[in-house]
């Protein structure tokens, strides 16, 4: 069942639709946040972010015995002095690191009673997390889902490619589709779009978790570095007070009585199965997992996770 639409006719705009100019203005937050890989890059082009691969680049990492086929140019010739034998310079080449989002704003993120829609908690943590990868010097791209069709944003470099990812975010295109995209197609496009070594960020409520989608993430996670940001309403995680309420889906509407001790019982756990598993992912593949409510400080919940930064005086790449 999909989750109820819940409106207030007095909720400000900000708080049920995604503002295109808030999510430009978070750049500025978002050079606090240390939005860093945990793993080694394994992209091929040259870049911001330290690999695995070893050859001439911008940072030493250490001296080793010469051997045959080392470049003459990176023999350090003062080891070589003073102990009797050729000695070569390794670095750490530098490689670029495609960060690629998967950004739901589908039906059952349209919904909230505390602060905000979902798909607006959804569309800021987007937002902060892709401006601080640009802030890093990677490349952004990605998906934006509206949970009938999606939309491909090219990993780029530069603010172009945070601004295409953003723009899309805001403007994701018409939902009233008969046919829905299943959420682990999602993620197999997702897959099928993202090289090894780059980093994802699946930004949802993860509604549509099956056996399979579960296996779609597990298998982006041994591979890439991923986080997963599980986008939720408190009363999602809790009953409310036993009573006669009406939820809506948009188009039709029905009163449900939350009195039923064993409904109640049973209250929230689709979205204690949906954590668990993010959880047990972030153990066994060294996944990150944030559970960003809608009346949380986004910008707060980011820090606490990746750590902050000083913004550098120049403020910032252009």
């Amino acid at each position: 069942m999909k989750a109820p639409t819940h409106t207030h006719e007095s909720a400000p705009d900000a708080a049920v639709t995604v503002n295109h100019r808030e999510l430009l203005a978070l750049r500025t937050p978002a050079r606090t946040i240390n939005n860093q890989p945990n793993r080694k890059a394994r992209a091929a082009l040259a870049g911001s972010t330290r690999s695995g691969f070893r050859g001439r680049g911008m940072d030493f990492e250490e001296v080793r015995v010469y051997q045959p086929g080392d470049d003459p140019r990176i023999i350090d010739w003062r080891v070589t002095a003073r102990r009797g034998h050729p000695y070569s310079k390794v670095f750490n080449e530098e490689r670029e690191r495609p960060v690629l989002f998967l950004v739901d704003q589908g039906a059952s993120m349209h919904f909230g009673t505390r602060s905000c829609f979902k798909s607006v908690a959804a569309a800021r943590a987007a937002a902060l997390l892709a401006w601080s990868s640009h802030e890093a010097g990677e490349r952004v791209g990605g998906l934006v889902w509206n949970g009938t069709a999606s939309v491909r944003i090219a990993a780029t470099r530069g603010r172009r490619g945070v601004l295409n990812l953003l723009q899309t975010i805001a403007s994701p295109g018409d939902s009233e589709f008969p046919q829905e995209t299943p959420f682990t197609e999602m993620l197999g496009r997702l897959d099928r779009m993202t090289p090894s070594g780059a980093s994802v960020v699946v930004i949802s409520d993860f509604y549509g978790m099956t056996d399979a989608a579960c296996r779609r993430l597990e298998r982006i996670a041994s591979r890439c570095e991923l986080s997963c940001v599980l986008t939720y309403d408190p009363l999602e995680q809790e009953a409310p007070p036993a009573g006669w309420y009406r939820i809506s889906d948009g188009s039709n509407s029905t009163p449900i009585w939350t009195g039923d001790d064993s409904w109640r019982s049973e209250y929230g756990e689709a979205m204690r199965q949906r954590l668990d598993f993010l959880n047990k992912l972030a153990r066994t593949r060294g996944a990150t997992v944030i559970d960003l409510a809608t009346n949380e400080n986004v910008v707060s919940k980011l820090q606490r996770t990746f750590g902050q930064r000083t913004p550098s005086r120049q403020g910032g790449r252009s």
